[in-house]
């Protein structure tokens, strides 16, 4: 294969490290995804330790056992894909990984397994089912991302972990939709949702009103 013909003359030679930058960067979209695949194949069979250097962060998640993120010349955060998006350590990782939503608060409740947020920018509160190091009415961030949140013209039973807004951009990329939703106090919230059926009879649209919701172990609380 022509594209991974680099890493390809470097196995030659049984390297114990083989150290790749951005080795993807010139290739279509599905080109790059098949090679993807063909490079962990291959480090699977051989047993050589990749290091790839990249700015495409489906590439780095896809590629890797071990990431590590960096900022300013310092590793902030080292960890498994799973646990650098599930489990940010602070607002930088989160922002960087993929795409959240960040909403600013202050700690009411604060116990050993669970911690009640109020965030003004939203006009809710909001629930999660796991403690945090912190102390009462510490300005913290409740980070969502985007497809764990449930989009409805219904509002929810609770009030926790909700917010309500109009629809305020809509866009259709086949596999997924993507909305924006426009809080009453001027936040835009970001929505991912599968398209799971062909038929759109009932899809959103533009201004409609909608309300958002998430599960109380659908968010991480970060205090930096």
């Amino acid at each position: 294969m022509a594209s991974a013909s680099g890493p390809a003359r470097a196995l030659i030679k049984r390297p114990k490290l083989l150290l790749l930058d951005e080795p993807l960067g010139a290739l279509d979209k599905k080109l790059r995804e098949e090679t993807q695949f063909e490079l962990i194949n291959i480090q699977e069979n051989l047993g050589v330790t990749f290091m790839v250097v990249t700015h495409d962060q489906e590439e780095a998640m896809t590629l890797s056992t071990r990431i590590g993120v960096m900022n300013q010349g310092r590793i902030v955060q080292i960890g498994e894909p799973h646990d650098l998006y599930e489990y940010p350590q602070n607002r930088f990782v989160a922002q960087f990984v993929g795409s959240v939503n960040l909403f600013e608060g202050l700690v009411t409740e604060d116990e050993p397994d669970y911690v009640r947020i109020h965030s003004p920018e939203a006009g809710a509160s909001f629930y999660v089912n796991h403690g945090i190091s912190c102390a009462p009415g510490q300005k913290v961030w409740t980070a969502v991302r985007p497809e764990k949140i449930r989009i409805s013209r219904e509002q929810p039973d609770s009030a926790d972990n909700c917010v309500s807004g109009t629809v305020d951009e809509v866009a259709y990329m086949g596999s997924l939709s993507v909305f924006r939703v426009l809080l009453p106090g001027g936040r835009q919230v970001r929505v991912t949702k599968p398209n799971m059926a062909r038929r759109f009879d009932e899809r959103l649209r533009y201004r409609d009103r909608v309300y958002l919701s998430w599960g109380a172990d659908s968010c991480v609380v970060l205090t930096s």
